[in-house]
């Protein structure tokens, strides 16, 4: 299957969230990273306790609207207190989120350009694209892996499936009937139903969108069957009852449906949620790495960023820098296999 150049877990430190009381408060893990980062800042060298002497951009590889774009938003306004220099977001869309990404690889490692990376252009690009302009491990300098974004499998309310079952027998006894709409090719939201229709046996149509957006747009028309796609983004329409939510593609429910089953319990072997975690360019000096690792703990844990968060259906995790980095090579292996048994190819 060819893809298009256009558009588009391992928990570490999970932070549950279930009421604004328990938000607020920080878990003991995200205490320690903080408590850690804090002594790691006092023995830095004089020229990184003078960084930043000036306003940090940071790039979301996607457009305005998705989960990316909310927890750069979410991040930054914080990160900015906390390092006390402006934090701007700039959004560089395009090419399955490898434009504004190969843009952060070319940066001068000086800690003033970094990126909000997720599997799109760190894990399934190099196994996509054969001329991919950066190397998901050579070319970053990883920060810290900062959240979660669940997927929930939703059907336009006009397909009668009431249970992933239902779906899968109709999907079966229908080959190509039934469509699937996508953020993108090569997106999560691709590569996650992918997956399922992979592991499940299935035979799909993949309609891919630019963005999000219209993708939900186009199955609330009745332009398209089902898809996957970030459970905040889903709700307005599955309680208008527009779209009918079916499970969550991640290991536990959602505290925004918590009635909705996970694949799982639904009895289908599967896990996939979206991450989304901060990396530099390759040769950002450790200091710096070490300084912003310990701005985005005392980000994170704050009570307004966790309170967005959850709202958003969102998980807050944290991790150091070198978690994050095993955490990416386990991710680029893990779905280097699903690419290559699926023959889809970028270029």
């Amino acid at each position: 299957m060819m893809l298009p150049m256009s558009s588009p877990v391992n928990r570490l430190l999970p932070v549950p969230a279930r009421s604004c009381r328990d938000v607020a408060r920080p878990s003991p893990l995200l205490r320690t990273l903080f408590a850690a980062g804090a002594t790691i800042a006092l023995a830095l060298p004089a020229a990184a306790q003078q960084w930043p002497a000036r306003g940090i951009t940071v790039v979301s590889p996607f457009a305005p609207g998705g989960a990316n774009d909310l927890i750069a938003r979410t991040m930054s306004a914080k990160l900015a207190e906390a390092l006390g220099v402006a934090v701007t977001v700039e959004n560089r869309g395009g090419a399955g989120a490898t434009l504004g990404t190969a843009h952060v690889a070319r940066a001068a490692p000086d800690g003033y350009t970094l990126l909000v990376a997720g599997q799109s252009s760190l894990a399934f690009a190099p196994h996509l694209y054969s001329k991919l302009p950066y190397d998901s491990l050579r070319d970053f300098a990883p920060i810290m892996n900062v959240a979660l974004g669940p997927y929930a499998l939703t059907v336009n309310a006009r397909v009668p499936a009431k249970s992933v079952a239902e779906l899968m027998k109709i999907a079966r006894s229908k080959p190509q009937a039934l469509t699937f709409a996508t953020s993108g090719a090569g997106s999560v939201s691709h590569l996650t139903m992918e997956t399922l229709a992979s592991s499940a046996g299935l035979d799909l149509v993949h309609v891919p969108y630019k963005g999000m957006v219209p993708a939900i747009a186009a199955m609330t028309g009745g332009e398209v069957d089902m898809m996957f796609n970030g459970i905040s983004s889903a709700l307005p329409q599955v309680r208008a009852g527009k779209l009918r939510a079916l499970a969550m593609a991640g290991t536990k429910r959602s505290n925004l449906l918590p009635e909705l089953p996970t694949i799982q319990e639904a009895g289908f072997k599967y896990d996939t949620s979206g991450w989304y975690g901060f990396v530099g360019p390759a040769g950002l000096p450790k200091p710096i790495v070490a300084r912003l690792n310990e701005a985005l703990v005392k980000t994170l844990a704050s009570a307004e960023v966790r309170e967005r968060f959850s709202a958003q259906g969102i998980d807050g995790i944290g991790s150091t820098p070198a978690a994050f980095a095993d955490f990416l090579r386990e991710e680029m292996a893990k779905w280097r296999k699903v690419i290559v048994a699926s023959g889809l190819k970028g270029d």
